[in-house]
C-alpha cells in the first residue's frame, strides 16, 4: 500500500511539473508575441486579442489558407455599408489574416483541404495620423516558426503592405469584402 502511495504521489509530481512547464512555454509564447514589432514600431501587441475577432472573410490561394478577422470598429464599418458606401474604414478599425499552408482532409469523402502548420500572420490598422503617408494605413507581417512556437517580424516596416493595397485605393485600400452571412 505503502509503495502504490509513493508511486501516485511521485506520478502527481511529474505531471504537475510538466504542466507548469507547458504553461511556462505557452507563456513564453505569449510574451514573446507581445515584445515583437516591424521596424517602425508597430507591435503584435497593439492587435491583441485578434484570436477572437469575428471573420471577415476567407480566401485561398494554390499554397496558403487564409482567414481574414476584424475587431468591432472594423465589422461594424462594415455593417454600415464601408466601403461600397464611399465612406472609409475608421481610426481604429484593425484586421489580422491568418495564413496556413494546406493539408487534406482525409477521413471526408471528397476533396478537402483545412489549416495545417501557420505560416504567418498579417495585420494591418487604420490611423490617418500616424500612417497618413499610406492611406491611413499600417501593415505588419509577423512569421511563424513552428520549431520553436515564435513569430519573427518581416518586412521594412509599417508601409510594407501599402505599395500592394493602393491598386484597391478606392475602396480604402481593402482588398477583402465582407462575406454574406
Amino acid at each position: 500500500m505503502q509503495r502504490i502511495s509513493l508511486w501516485l504521489t511521485t506520478a502527481v509530481v511529474a505531471a504537475a511539473a510538466v504542466l507548469g512547464a507547458r504553461a511556462l512555454v505557452a507563456q513564453d509564447a505569449g510574451a514573446q508575441k507581445d515584445s515583437l514589432q516591424v521596424p517602425d514600431g508597430l507591435a503584435f501587441a497593439e492587435f491583441g486579442g485578434y484570436e477572437s475577432w469575428q471573420v471577415i472573410s476567407v480566401s485561398q490561394t494554390d499554397d496558403m489558407l487564409k482567414a481574414i478577422l476584424g475587431n468591432p470598429a472594423m465589422i461594424e464599418a462594415y455593417k454600415a455599408g464601408a466601403p461600397a458606401n464611399g465612406k472609409v474604414f475608421p481610426d481604429g478599425a484593425r484586421m489580422a489574416k491568418l495564413m496556413w499552408t494546406p493539408k487534406r482532409l482525409p477521413d471526408f469523402p471528397s476533396r478537402v483541404a483545412v489549416p495545417d502548420t501557420l505560416a504567418h500572420i498579417d495585420f494591418m490598422v487604420k490611423d490617418s495620423k500616424r500612417f497618413a503617408a499610406t492611406a491611413g494605413w499600417g501593415y505588419a507581417q509577423f512569421d511563424y516558426h513552428p520549431e520553436s512556437d515564435t513569430f519573427t517580424p518581416l518586412g521594412t516596416g509599417a508601409a510594407c503592405g501599402a505599395a500592394c493595397h493602393k491598386i484597391v485605393a478606392a475602396k480604402d485600400s481593402v482588398f477583402t469584402g465582407y462575406a454574406k452571412r
